[in-house]
């Protein structure tokens, strides 16, 4: 295991807030992963308890209408051309229709399926990884975890994406820096950790949106300064969302090709999303946003590849801003 503190490097932004680089308007290639997904149907879908800013037990998601949306939003996706496999919700588990909080989905270097288990950090969400685990194992996964019952680091899928060859992992407000170095060993990748601050954008997922090979929206307004100015160093030609952008869910979003598949798009970003070749595809998951989470939340990609999505490095290495 390697731990590696990167410097940082500069970036150029405009007066809009779009940061420029020099290879901007490069080729790029649509994302190889993103067109498998898990989801959670939402057959007991609640707000029982309050674990994030967006959460009020006294405002709850209507069950029919909730179902009406998540049935819309597989439609989507399946229009878009990707596959979605659905797993039946735990009675006892309200918020694991956030699929993607359950693990990790992947095939590692040497060409075992496997599914690295989330460690919930609130004991609310746990029993939901058991089912998760039996989904995986029934598909012949290979089992792998951080943590279980409490014990161990906790580690949240939600603040996990391939990118450019790396694991992007947020850690703060759920998964703790402590999880970076066991994850980089088990899948024998090089996990790069960003600080999250912002108490709404708890997950990366609700931050950061890997769009093709070059491009992705990113708002470093969930990060602390060093790892805002890594993620934009990461990122050659970043769509730089404004806190009040973010919060709309906009990055929240599955991209599907040339497709992004999102609940809201605020004018500057359709602009730039069209302008650089996307379809925007806008669908009403107002009840889910109850419980603080989109359509990213909502799914979870199932087609990662390591040697193709994620760079293999023996051992695993952690790089910190």
């Amino acid at each position: 295991m390697t731990l590696v503190q990167e410097p940082r490097q500069g970036t150029t932004q405009e007066p809009s807030g779009q940061v420029t680089g020099a290879t901007t308007g490069a080729t790029t290639e649509e994302l190889a992963w993103g067109r498998s997904y898990a989801a959670v149907s939402p057959d007991h879908f609640r707000v029982d308890y309050v674990i994030n800013p967006f959460m009020d037990p006294a405002d709850q998601p209507d069950p029919e209408r909730t179902r009406e949306q998540w049935h819309a939003m597989l439609a989507a996706l399946r229009d878009a051309g990707a596959r979605v496999d659905v797993l039946r919700q735990r009675p006892d588990s309200p918020d694991m229709v956030y699929a993607m909080n359950l693990g990790i989905a992947l095939t590692l270097a040497d060409g075992r399926e496997a599914f690295l288990a989330s460690h919930m950090r609130y004991a609310e969400r746990r029993a939901e990884t058991v089912s998760a685990e039996a989904w995986a194992a029934s598909r012949g996964r290979v089992l792998l975890g951080v943590g279980r019952d409490g014990v161990g680091p906790h580690l949240e899928a939600g603040d996990l994406f391939a990118w450019r060859g790396d694991l992007v992992a947020g850690f703060g407000p759920r998964t703790e820096e402590a999880a970076l170095a066991p994850v980089a060993a088990a899948l024998d990748v090089r996990v790069r950790g960003l600080r999250i601050v912002h108490p709404a954008m708890y997950h990366l997922d609700l931050a950061f949106c890997p769009l093709d090979d070059r491009r992705a929206m990113v708002c470093p307004a969930a990060l602390d300064d060093a790892s805002a100015a890594a993620l934009l160093d990461l990122v050659p030609e970043p769509l730089v969302l404004t806190e009040e952008e973010a919060l709309t869910f906009c990055a929240n979003a599955v991209v599907v090709g040339r497709m992004v598949l999102m609940p809201a798009c605020p004018p500057r970003v359709r602009y730039r999303l069209e302008a650089w070749g996307f379809r925007v595809v806008l669908l009403d998951l107002s009840e889910p946003h109850k419980g603080g989470g989109s359509v990213r939340c909502l799914t979870n990609p199932t087609d990662l590849v390591v040697g193709r999505d994620l760079d293999v490095v023996p051992g695993g290495e952690v790089a910190l801003p």
